[in-house]
Formats: structure tokens, sequence, C-alpha cells
């Protein structure tokens, strides 16, 4: 079983498929490697695509400590993995908290990201949102630690943007929340108080987002209400940015909605090796109106 080594020398198992331009998949809080399934079984066949569990979900190491987890050393964590594989520069595509690690490791170490998928992104990002956010975090925290996972995850799979995909695929939702009880609850605690409750608000980070120039894609479900403004904002703010809004759609987008997910993410991923995938023109006029004589 393959690990990468991270500076603070915790233990983090990934798992590399198939051949080509590496793509690097980060997984949400409620996931592990394995969410990316749909996803390795459709690139492996054209790209090198590595997958890991982050810090604290096992085989990965469970540092104790609220500490030894972040923002900042989730980044860090990826870069390891890439590290790890021999891999100079990837893809990074990520939801939900695997998004916020694939943004910030395009703002912090442009030169290893290739081009950024950032779904189901924004969640707490919203300024009058960021106290209850927070408070959330650890409300979950807590719960996870006094009811263990196996209790809790029918109960956090079934959140306001969780239960469009029980209600479109409730044998791979089930699957989903099986997988879920599964996860060591300290591991989860501890991501929670200290990634989720602390990782600063993406509309704090506007001046940085205007300045970096990687390729990024935005995905998010047209039903996962707290994302949809961030969403538009990461638009507005990064230059080389599109954003794709799925109908009908919740949180766990990929899940989900896999071969739409899919057909998204491979279009995304030729223009950007095709070099197509450019800012927007600063000095266009969006009033103007095309006529045809």
């Amino acid at each position: 079983m393959p690990f990468a080594i991270t500076g603070d020398d915790v233990k983090l198992h990934y798992q590399s498929y198939g051949s080509g331009s590496a793509v690097l998949f980060v997984h949400e809080f409620a996931g592990n490697w394995w969410s990316w399934e749909p996803q390795i079984a459709r690139f492996a066949r054209r790209h090198r695509c590595i997958t890991y569990a982050a810090r604290g979900y096992p085989p990965s190491d469970v540092p104790s400590e609220a500490a030894s987890y972040s923002m900042e050393r989730a980044v860090l964590d990826a870069v390891a993995v890439l590290d790890a594989v021999g891999i100079e520069q990837a893809h990074v595509v990520g939801l939900s908290k695997g998004g916020f690690t694939a943004l910030h490791a395009g703002l912090s170490h442009p030169s290893r990201v290739r081009s950024i998928v950032a779904a189901g992104v924004g969640y707490g990002a919203e300024k009058q949102h960021e106290t209850y956010f927070r408070e959330l975090s650890l409300e979950v925290a807590r719960r996870f630690e006094e009811e263990g996972s196996k209790a809790f995850a029918p109960v956090y799979a079934q959140g306001a943007a969780r239960v469009q995909f029980r209600d479109k695929d409730p044998l791979g939702w089930g699957l989903f929340v099986e997988r879920l009880a599964q996860h060591d609850a300290i591991g989860a605690a501890n991501t929670m108080r200290g990634v989720q409750a602390r990782r600063p608000s993406l509309y704090d980070l506007e001046e940085r987002f205007r300045a970096m120039d990687v390729p990024t894609l935005i995905v998010n479900g047209d039903e996962d209400d707290h994302c949809l403004q961030p969403g538009l904002f990461l638009k507005r703010v990064i230059p080389r940015s599109g954003l794709a809004v799925l109908p009908k759609t919740g949180h766990t987008v990929n899940l989900e909605e896999p071969e739409l997910f899919n057909r998204l993410l491979a279009e995304f991923l030729a223009q950007v090796e095709a070099g197509r995938w450019m800012p927007r023109d600063p000095d266009a006029d969006p009033g103007q109106i095309m006529r045809t004589e």
C-alpha cells in the first residue's frame, strides 16, 4: 500500500491509475479516496489519475490533535502526494473541502497546478453566514466524537444539499452513507475543527484570485444554495475561469451526476491542454449587441 510522507511525518495513502497527463483528485469532508471512482474509471484511460485519503481518513494517519489540521496543511499534503508520485504538475480536481484545497493550491503553488476544478465550493464563504458556518462545523465535530461515525453518518448525509443524491440514486447514496459511517470519528472531528471552521472566506482572497493565472472550472449544483453566490463570485474574479451549474443537483455533484460531471471535466481538460482556456477579454463591451446587415 503506497504512502506519501508529509513534512510533519504524516503518512497519506494514495492510489495511481493510468498514464498520460496527471489529474489529482481531492475528496470532500464526507468522502475519501473512493469518492472519485466514476471519474477514475473514465479518465484513467487517457490520464494518470491520482487519488488519496486526506489526513484523518484511514488508511492515512489520523493525527490526534486538531492543531495538525488546517487549510494550509491540506494544500501541503496535496503537494506531498504529487511529490511521492513523481509528478511536477497536475490538473487538480476537488469537491467541497477538496475544492477549497484545489483553489488554495492554485494560489500558493501555481507551478504545480496545471488547472483547477473546484466543485461544490463555497459553503461557509458568504460573509453573512461565517459565524453560523463555524458554529455548525464545531457542532458537527462534537457529534462525530460523541455519537460516533456509524450513528451520525445517516444524519449528516441527509442535509439539505445531499437529499438530491438520495432521491436520484438511492443505491449510490446508500453506499455513500455506508462508507461515511466508516470514517474515523477523531479524524472527522479534527478536520471539522482545524480545516472547515478555520479556513478563510473566499471573499477575503479576492485580490489573490484576481492575480491567479490558473485555468479554473467552477461546478455547482443549483440546489446547493450556499455555493451558488460564491461560485458566481469566483467566476467574476478569477481571470481564466468558467462556471457550470448543474440543474436539480445538490452538493455531491461528481457522484450524483457522474456522466454530466465527466463530460464537463473531459471538455475542460481538453481545452486546457489545447491552450484554449483563455481569460475573458477585458476590453469587450458587455452591453454591445452584434448586428448583421
